[in-house]
C-alpha cells in the first residue's frame, strides 16, 4: 500500500514524533507563562487643569501638565469660579508617559479609556441621555525641548451612563455618581517617545453643549499598550515558526506534485492551511519597530482574519471529507478486481460539496470584516473615534458579539457532531476485521487508532481555540508557582499559536504521501484473491487523498455509493 505517512509509518516513530510535538507544544506555553511579562500594561493618569489666559483661540498652542514649559494650573472648579475662569478656558492636559519616562515603539499600540469624576449637585444633575462634547487634540515629540507637533485634532460625542447609588437629597450632594468608562482613543502604532492630550469640554447653553452633564471636577484616563517584553517574545516566536511551517509546506507540496495525478481536494485545502499559516507568521511586525505604520493593528485583524476563516473551512472539510469515506467496503470473495466509482471520486473532489458549510464561515468572517473596517479602519484618520461612542454603533457592536458567539458555539457543536458521524461509521464497520489475518487485521485496528486519534486532537485544537477567546477577553491574570509567576494571558497567546503551528506542522507531514509501501501486492489498487495472499477483502485506507503515484489506492477499494448515501 502506498498511503499517507500517517498509515505507513511505525508506530514507534509515530510516537516519537508525537513526544517532539508535546515538547514544543509544552515549550510554547512556558515560554508565555515564565519568560514573557503579562501581555499588556495599564498606566493611570489624572488630568492637570490648565488655563488658557489668550484671548485669541491660538490652534498651535499646547499646554504642558509639568516640566519647564507647564501651564498655569488651578486645583479645583471652586478656584476658578473665584478667578473668574470660565469653563471654556479650561484645558485638561495629560501627558504620556508619566515623569522620567518613555514610550516605545515596542509597545505596539496605544488604547485610551476616559473616566469623568462628577459630583452629584441637586441643581445640576445628569440628565437621563446625557451627551458629554469633547475637543481633543493630541501632539508627540521625540524630546523634551522640540515643540509639539499636532497627530490628531477632533471633536467628538460620548454618552454618559452614571449611576447615583445613595439618595438624591442636599445631605448627599458632593458625592460621586458611579460612571461607565468610556472608550477615548486608539492608536496602531507608537512610534514617538512623548504624547499630549488637551482636553477641552466647551460649554455653550444657546445650542444644549455639554448643559445636563453634571459637575465635572476631574478627568481620569486609562492608557494600555503592549508590554515591550511580550512583544519581543512573540516577534521571537514568528520569526521562528515561519520557516518551520514555509520549508514543510514547500516539501509536502513537492510530494504532492510528484505523483502522476493532479491533487485532490482535501490535499489543496491543506496546502491552503499552510499558505494561510505562513501569512500569519510572516513577521513583518519588526517594520512597526522603525515605520510608523498605525494600520499594523488592522493589518493584523485582516491576517487573523483569513487564518481562522481558512483553518474553521480546513475543519469542516477535513472531517466532511473522512465522513464519506471511512467506509470499509470489501471487495467480494468471489470477485478477482474490485475498482471505485468513478462517480464517488467525482463527488469527493469538488468543493462545491461543502458551500452550505463554508458559506457561512467565508459570510461571517465577511461581516467581521466590514465591522472592523468600520471601528479600525476610521482610527486610521481618527484615532478618538469609537463605534462604542453612540447608540446605534454599541447595539450593532453588541450584535456582532453575541451572533458571532452563537455562531461559534454552533460550529463547534456541529464539528463534534462530524466526528461522532465518523467514529459511528468506523466502529460500524469494524466487522470486517475478523475476517482478516492476524497481522492485517492488528494493521488496520492501528490505523483505526491513528485517526480516531487525530480526530480528537483536532476536536482539543477547536476547543482550546474557543476557551483561548473566552480567556483572552477577560482581565489580565497571574498565577504563584512557587517563587515565579506565571503569566495565564501570556501563556495563552503564545501556547494557543504554538499549538496552530504545530498542527499545521503535524497536518502536512502526517497527509504527506509516503515513499514505504504496506505489502507489495496492494501496490496496484487490485484486491488480490485466493488462498495463498489472504487478501480478499481486507483492502482499507484511512487517508482521503490518492497518495499512490500510479494512481488509486485502497481507499476507492473500499467506497461506494453507499458510503456517500
Amino acid at each position: 500500500m502506498a498511503g499517507a505517512i500517517i498509515e505507513n509509518m511505525s508506530t514507534k516513530k509515530l510516537v516519537i514524533v508525537g513526544v517532539i510535538l508535546l515538547l514544543f507544544q509544552a515549550a510554547a506555553f512556558m515560554v508565555g507563562g515564565l519568560i514573557a511579562p503579562s501581555t499588556t500594561t495599564a498606566v493611570q493618569y489624572l488630568a492637570t487643569k490648565c488655563v488658557d489666559t489668550t484671548k485669541l483661540r491660538q490652534e498651535a498652542k499646547w499646554f504642558m501638565p509639568w516640566g519647564p514649559n507647564q501651564c498655569d494650573k488651578i486645583r479645583t472648579f471652586d478656584e476658578a469660579m473665584a478667578k473668574k475662569i470660565e469653563a471654556n478656558n479650561i484645558v485638561f492636559a495629560v501627558h504620556m508617559p508619566l515623569p522620567n519616562k518613555e514610550m516605545s515603539p515596542w509597545f505596539q499600540f496605544m488604547l485610551v479609556i476616559l473616566q469623568f469624576d462628577i459630583a452629584f449637585k441637586m441643581y445640576n444633575q445628569i440628565e437621563d441621555g446625557a451627551m458629554a462634547t469633547i475637543d481633543v487634540g493630541l501632539a508627540y515629540r521625540d524630546d523634551t525641548v522640540s515643540e509639539w507637533t499636532e497627530m490628531a485634532h477632533s471633536f467628538e460625542q460620548r454618552k454618559l451612563n452614571c449611576n447615583f447609588t445613595a439618595a438624591t437629597t442636599f445631605e448627599n450632594e458632593g458625592r460621586y455618581y458611579e460612571c461607565d468608562p468610556l472608550p477615548f482613543m486608539e492608536v496602531g502604532s507608537v512610534a514617538h517617545k512623548y504624547y499630549l492630550l488637551n482636553i477641552r469640554l466647551p460649554v455653550n447653553e444657546r445650542k444644549k453643549v455639554n448643559v445636563g452633564i453634571g459637575e465635572i471636577k476631574d478627568i481620569r484616563l486609562v492608557s494600555i499598550h503592549q508590554n515591550g517584553g511580550f512583544t519581543k517574545v512573540w516577534f521571537a516566536m514568528k520569526t521562528f515558526l515561519t520557516p518551520s511551517i514555509l520549508i514543510i509546506m514547500i516539501w509536502y507540496w513537492r510530494r504532492i506534485t510528484l505523483m502522476r495525478r493532479p491533487p485532490v481536494l482535501l490535499e489543496k485545502v491543506i496546502l491552503a492551511l499552510g499558505i494561510s499559516m505562513t501569512f500569519i507568521n510572516i513577521p513583518v511586525e519588526w517594520f512597526s519597530v522603525g515605520f510608523n505604520w498605525t494600520w499594523m493593528l488592522l493589518f493584523g485583524d485582516i491576517r487573523q482574519g483569513i487564518f481562522y476563516s481558512m483553518l474553521l473551512s480546513f475543519w469542516i472539510i477535513f472531517c466532511g471529507e473522512h465522513l464519506m469515506f471511512y467506509w470499509m467496503h470489501p471487495c467480494p470473495q468471489h470477485v478477482a478486481r474490485c475498482t471505485h466509482s468513478h462517480q464517488d471520486q467525482t463527488e469527493r473532489n469538488r468543493f462545491s460539496v461543502y458551500w452550505k458549510q463554508v458559506g457561512p464561515i467565508v459570510f461571517g468572517s465577511f461581516c467581521l470584516f466590514i465591522f472592523d473596517m468600520c471601528e479600525r479602519g476610521v482610527q486610521l484618520t481618527n484615532p478618538f473615534y469609537s463605534i462604542w461612542a453612540s447608540d446605534v454603533g454599541t447595539e450593532l457592536a453588541m450584535a456582532f458579539i453575541i451572533v458571532a458567539g452563537i455562531c461559534a458555539v454552533l460550529y463547534f457543536l456541529f464539528l463534534c457532531f462530524m466526528v461522532f458521524q465518523v467514529f459511528r461509521n468506523i466502529s460500524g464497520k469494524r466487522t470486517s476485521l475478523p475476517a482478516m489475518s492476524k497481522a492485517r487485521r492488528l494493521h488496520y485496528e492501528g490505523l483505526i487508532f491513528r485517526f480516531k486519534f487525530l480526530m480528537l486532537v483536532t476536536l482539543t485544537c477547536a476547543a482550546m481555540t474557543v476557551i483561548f477567546f473566552i480567556i483572552s477577553q477577560v482581565n489580565e491574570g497571574h498565577w504563584h508557582w512557587g517563587e515565579h509567576t506565571v503569566q495565564v494571558n501570556s501563556a495563552f497567546f503564545t501556547g494557543i499559536y504554538g499549538m496552530w503551528n504545530l498542527y499545521v506542522f503535524a497536518i502536512m507531514f502526517l497527509y504527506a504521501p509516503s515513499h514505504k509501501r504496506y505489502g507489495d501486492d496492494q501496490s496496484t489498487g487490485q484486491c488480490i484473491t485466493g488462498d495463498t495472499g489472504a487478501n480478499s477483502g481486507e483492502d482499507i485506507q484511512l487517508t482521503t487523498t490518492i497518495t499512490h503515484v500510479d494512481g488509486p489506492t485502497e481507499i476507492y477499494k473500499m467506497t461506494g455509493k453507499g458510503a456517500q448515501e
